[in-house]
């Protein structure tokens, strides 16, 4: 069963850890499906309340500290190149001592406390990939003189605006999932950029991408869109997911003949439609819509993967007549409707009768008893 990854929200299952690279169930929107902070629980929280408070077992406690950053990095010979420093309390950069590292390619600081990405100017001679992950950045700064950086990923900080990256004209890949990002701009200029990770900000126009003619991922799913727009130009792209939006059709693909993903679950979306140009489609998550009528899917000839969850489908019929001459399909969902709360104990049956092609029907992979006490799967059969 693909595992569930999401933020917290109304309608989205508790948060997993999953170590995939690519989001593998009707839910997840992250491109790199990482695992959500924990909050803090307080252990006294009469002290949100009484002014008077004070816990006399813990007043004299110390504090652990550590005495200086640069110590954590006393190990790291000169020349290395990958220095990962994660959830160590760091609060300055500077005081890391960071050009002493000539060759340095890789540094990962995810999980500290730092709040200006002040950053030496002699990395820009060999550093590729920056990642702040989790930090306290409000402002994007600091980054001039990394103009070899392919990958920067400033997610899970309290940015309000993007800018300043767009001299980075390496960049490959740039993350900003949960920030406080209202628009997308100022990202003319990352021609070579193939995805762009924006998910689970306060976005409500896709808008300011025509120059990412590369972009081949984007990913925009738990923002405020209401219509899928301004994709024209970026004719490269093979995954699109805008999942826990505001989307009530499925519209602005006409140009995106190479799209072999598409991720538009929790939306309201009433019907499937707007597919004629999409022939390249691998995957398709329509779960947890408002979609009655299973239909327009007769041209996805290379259909492997078609999650459908909680939805209104009640027609078998329209199931086998959409679906069964996809020779490629096999995983479907369907769970949540009417084809599988009004028959549960004969459901399964009757969608494999319709799909006999199909190998995984929602959580549970088919198998046949073979007469020896053991089972086989749809593709040992064959």
């Amino acid at each position: 069963m693909p595992p569930s990854v999401t933020h917290e929200a109304p309608e989205d299952p508790p948060d997993q850890v999953v170590t995939s690279s690519k989001p593998r169930d009707s839910h997840g929107w992250d491109g790199k499906l990482r695992v959500v902070p924990k909050q803090a629980v307080l252990a006294n929280p009469e002290a949100l309340t009484d002014p008077e408070y004070s816990d006399p077992e813990n007043v004299s406690l110390p504090v652990e500290q550590i005495e200086a950053d640069e110590d954590l990095l006393d190990d790291y010979p000169v020349d290395t190149e990958d220095i990962d420093l994660v959830h160590c309390r760091i609060s300055s950069i500077p005081a890391l001592r960071l050009e002493r590292f000539t060759r340095l390619e890789r540094l990962c600081l995810r999980q500290n406390q730092i709040s200006e990405p002040d950053l030496p100017s002699s990395l820009g001679a060999s550093l590729l990939e920056l990642d702040l992950y989790d930090n306290l950045i409000s402002h994007i700064k600091g980054f001039d003189e990394l103009l070899k950086l392919t990958s920067l990923d400033l997610s899970f900080n309290k940015i309000k605006h993007i800018k300043h990256v767009n001299h980075l004209k390496q960049l490959r890949e740039l993350y900003f999932v949960q920030n406080r990002i209202q628009k997308m701009e100022n990202l003319d200029g990352l021609g070579r950029l193939t995805m762009i990770e924006l998910a689970a900000n306060r976005i409500r126009d896709i808008e300011n991408l025509e120059t990412l003619t590369a972009l081949e991922e984007l990913w925009l799913g738990k923002n405020k869109i209401t219509e899928i727009k301004n994709l024209d130009s970026l004719t490269n792209i093979r995954l699109l997911d805008i999942k826990s939006n505001r989307l009530t059709a499925i519209s602005g693909l006409r140009s995106l003949a190479n799209l072999e993903e598409l991720y538009v679950s929790h939306n309201a979306i009433t019907s499937i439609s707007g597919l004629e140009s999409n022939s390249k489609l691998r995957v398709l998550d329509i779960s947890n819509n408002q979609i009655s009528k299973l239909e327009n899917l007769s041209h996805l000839t290379h259909l492997a993967e078609f999650w459908a969850s909680n939805n209104q489908l009640s027609s078998f019929q329209e199931v086998e007549q959409e679906l069964r001459d996809k020779a490629e399909l096999e995983t479907v969902y369907f769970e949540g409707n009417p084809l599988q709360t009004q028959g549960p104990v004969v459901y399964r049956n009757k969608v494999r009768l319709a799909l006999p092609q199909v190998q995984q029907i929602d959580a549970s992979k088919l198998s046949f008893p073979t007469g020896d006490g053991t089972c086989l799967t749809p593709v040992q059969l064959s």
